[in-house]
């Protein structure tokens, strides 16, 4: 089965809001067996929306509109939706009683003309409650293909694909079983790792596609097996991530599309029992903000210090003034001082430290913009790696952190 998710929206289309809803919404299908075969972002035009309707007409089973159900008068889709199934708006007493109930609720005041329209839905149309809002949802069907119209609001839609949409598919819809299985891995490119693995991927059977999605220091592999037997589809799957395990254990990382690096290193790290800190200078505090961004981060990470400025090196993190001016404030012995002092300061058993021209100007360095410098330091040694990341200065940050991760990834995972 396929389906077509159409945003409505002009505020979507000048770039004002990013369109989350369309992400959430081929997800939750993916997982039922509907494929999503196309994600389209239109404007808030009459005209417009029902030459997409009628686009799609009898060539994709669902179409799923977000948009375009508020109170206001710019929101036309149920209009819309009226003259493309040639019919008319009625008044919904159970949507009535609900915005009724909502409105006096939370914002105490009897409701307005403007509100009480919002229970007007399509009489052909099936309403799908919205507990959670004053928007209704709307499924209404023209010869092979279902329309199915949310309110734009995020939780709104999401509300009403989990407890309204989803259901109502499995339990009306014979679907195919879509099993997904995505290998994270991590330091080497895409290309080096389709080299790596060219045997294995000509020997995957017809019904199980690979995809790669490559990210700066990672790549995603993801299996994909569509199919009817789901047994078959899931041993499958199986057993093809156990050869290719074989083959790339080194830079294998995790086995989840959510287990980022920085989710198994802090794994691992709370397993260990062990903690880290970092000492930022080129990269600002970004590997902080990464390590930090996963929930129980707590257990392992104690702090950062962000020496942006030459002073703050030598007052907060005792890097000698006598090093700074014999080998320059990029340097390899800049980057060792700083991890030394940061893993002194905060008394952990890793620490990482970052010392670099991220450009576009060389600041207090003398080496070239795009070099960098990553300190290491582990229960059992020091490791410094000197890099040039090149420009622009947003590619310089983020490759500094990645490759700060993959050097940790690869002392945490060296005797396991």
């Amino acid at each position: 089965m396929k389906a077509t998710i159409v945003t409505i929206g002009d505020e979507i289309l000048i770039g004002q809001i990013i369109d989350t809803n369309s992400g959430y919404i081929a997800k939750a299908l993916d997982k039922i067996g509907v494929q999503t075969h196309e994600l389209l972002s239109i404007s808030d035009d009459k005209q417009h929306i029902l030459d997409t309707f009628k686009s799609l007409q009898n060539k994709v089973d669902f179409v799923i509109i977000t948009g375009g159900l508020g109170p206001t008068k710019d929101d036309i889709t149920k209009k819309t939706f009226c003259e493309y199934f040639d019919d008319n708006l009625i008044e919904n007493q159970e949507v009535l009683t609900h915005v009724k109930e909502m409105i006096e609720s939370i914002f105490k005041r009897p409701i307005t003309q403007m509100n009480r329209d919002q229970a007007l839905v399509p009489s052909k149309c099936e309403v799908l409650f919205n507990k959670v809002g004053t928007a209704p949802g709307m499924w209404m069907k023209k010869e092979n293909t279902v329309y199915i119209s949310l309110p734009g609001v995020p939780y709104e839609m999401k509300y009403l694909v989990e407890n309204e949409i989803v259901p109502k598919i499995v339990n009306e819809y014979d679907r195919p079983y879509i099993i997904h299985k995505t290998i994270m891995t991590y330091g080497q490119g895409e290309s080096l790792v389709a080299e790596r693995i060219e045997n294995w991927e000509n020997e995957l059977p017809n019904f199980i596609k690979l995809a790669y999605l490559p990210a700066p220091g990672r790549v995603r592999l993801r299996l994909t097996a569509r199919g009817t037997n789901k047994e078959l589809l899931q041993n499958a799957i199986d057993e093809n991530v156990q050869s290719l395990s074989k083959i790339i254990a080194d830079i294998i990382v995790g086995y989840d599309e959510d287990e980022t690096i920085e989710v198994v290193l802090g794994r691992q790290l709370t397993k260990l029992g062990k903690t880290i800190s970092t000492a930022e200078s080129c990269t600002g505090g970004k590997i902080a903000q990464v390590l930090t961004s996963v929930s129980g981060a707590s257990n392992y990470f104690r702090g950062s210090v962000v020496s942006y400025a030459t002073e703050t090196k030598v007052s907060v993190l005792g890097v000698s003034q006598q090093v700074i001016d014999e080998h320059s404030v990029v340097s390899a012995q800049v980057a060792q001082e700083m991890a030394i002092g940061i893993q002194k300061l905060m008394k952990t058993d890793y620490a990482i430290a970052t010392t670099g021209n991220a450009g576009p100007s060389k600041g207090d360095a003398d080496a070239s913009v795009g070099t960098v410098f990553i300190a290491l330091i582990t229960p059992n040694n020091i490791i410094v790696e000197e890099f040039n990341f090149g420009q622009p200065r947003e590619k310089v940050i983020d490759r500094t952190v990645n490759k700060a991760f993959e050097m940790l990834q690869k002392e945490i995972f060296k005797n396991l």
